[in-house]
């Protein structure tokens, strides 16, 4: 971490100085739970001055991020690419399964700002004012995500603008990490756009992205025959046993779509149209002017280029809520508020929550099967926010762990992983 910000990060004038402690710093409050600039006096609190050397007073720190330009934000993103790629060869278990199958989700959230002085906030498409914060994270079918890109954008941005260069960037930091099986891009129907799908393309990936119900795609969804649906376990489905046979409220089909034909031929796209429909409960959703159409099912498309067979390929779709849970994640963290007026401040935060999550998500995967698998609050408060009594001898500093504790064996396993020399006593003082 030390090295990497040392080389990448260079910040000017006063307040940029010793960026080598002031941003290990701030990561680590953030993996403490701290969701303020003010909230890093946490830092300061008890006998962490014990413990860890570097520490910065919470003023010292918001004044280092307000110092940040636009170019500083993008070394902050260098060094989160960098850091990923070194906690995948510390921690093969983080992207288990990249040399068969990984999946590139992508998706943004408003995060809500308040007042009138925070560089950047408009109201966004969910009426919400803020800034909206982009993401992309990577994951395989046996490894939870972590965070591979991240982009901090006005308000009123939508959705997909600058997707295409994030998926490019996303996609070469998972390659480098040691993602060498078939990446799949999944996006919803936000990101449904011909960049989008062709930045995926030239990266080598295949792409699974929401279609929008345009005419195109409803006329599309409309020309497949009755006895090509499919019926699939969905929540209150039952399986017949003498037909072998889901009996469900939902089912799939496909057709072959070529998308984006309003623009020249050579950027047409040829693909599959994956469509899932479920009975309806009412008509009150219909769409105007298609109720023979719509009026007994709802329809959600698909399109995408995968190789998977049809159920598989729908499934594999819906797992993109995935996602979610980092987003989630990440505002029951540091982006619960984005702490500065200062809009490439609260860029420069967002990297570093982004850092702090696979920072975190690291430690759970060294520390047990269970933490591998938890969210990001679950790590912090059984492995990262414990109560424990300091006492020195011998002149170095002791710590003296809780009794009965249920999480002493995965600690004690991140432990000795982490410090393989000192198996049988607390880590040595570092800066935070």
């Amino acid at each position: 971490m030390y090295g990497l910000v040392d080389e990448h990060v260079t910040v000017s004038g006063d307040a940029g100085a010793n960026a080598v402690h002031k941003v290990p710093a701030l990561i680590a409050g953030m993996v403490a739970g701290v969701k303020s600039i003010d909230g890093m006096k946490l830092l300061r609190h008890g006998g962490m001055g014990k413990i860890f050397t570097g520490l910065r007073a919470p003023s010292t720190l918001g004044t280092h991020l307000r110092a940040y330009t636009f170019g500083h934000v993008r070394q902050l993103d260098a060094v989160a690419s960098r850091l990923l790629i070194a906690l995948a060869q510390l921690v093969p278990g983080l992207l288990a399964g990249g040399d068969e199958v990984a999946y590139l989700d992508i998706d943004d959230t408003m995060r809500q700002t308040h007042g009138y002085h925070k560089q950047g906030v408009a109201y966004g498409y969910n009426r919400v004012k803020g800034l909206n914060a982009q993401l992309a994270t990577v994951s395989t079918p046996t490894a939870v995500p972590v965070i591979t890109a991240t982009r901090l954008r006005r308000g009123n941005v939508t959705s997909s603008h600058g997707a295409a260069k994030l998926i490019a960037e996303a996609i070469t930091t998972a390659r480098r990490a040691g993602v060498t099986g078939r990446i799949t891009v999944r996006a919803d129907s936000a990101y449904y756009n011909h960049d989008t799908i062709a930045a995926a393309q030239k990266a080598g990936a295949r792409f699974s992205v929401t279609a929008r119900l345009d005419k195109a795609v409803t006329a599309a969804i409309s020309r497949i025959s009755e006895d090509a649906w499919t019926a699939i376990k969905y929540p209150n489905a039952i399986f017949d046993e003498d037909e072998q046979r889901w009996v469900s409220d939902a089912e799939v089909a496909e057709i072959g779509y070529t998308a984006f034909t309003s623009r020249k031929k050579a950027e047409h796209v040829t693909a599959r149209l994956i469509v899932r429909r479920v009975k309806r409960l009412g008509a009150k959703s219909v769409p105007a002017g298609q109720d023979e159409l719509f009026a007994a099912y709802r329809y959600h498309a698909v399109f995408t280029d995968t190789p998977l067979a049809t159920l598989e390929a729908e499934a594999s779709h819906r797992d993109h809520a995935i996602v979610e849970q980092v987003i989630a994640d990440l505002k029951d963290g540091a982006l619960a508020h984005l702490p500065s007026g200062v809009f490439t401040a609260n860029a420069a935060w967002t990297v570093l929550a982004a850092m702090a999550f696979n920072l975190t998500r690291a430690a759970g995967a060294l520390a047990s099967t269970r933490h591998a698998r938890a969210r990001t609050g679950t790590i912090r408060t059984e492995l990262i926010n414990i109560a424990a009594r300091i006492a020195t001898r011998a002149r170095r500093p002791r710590l003296h762990l809780p009794d009965c504790w249920p999480w002493q064996d995965a600690f004690t396993a991140l432990h000795h992983t982490v410090f393989p020399a000192r198996a049988t006593s607390p880590p040595p003082a570092a800066a935070a």
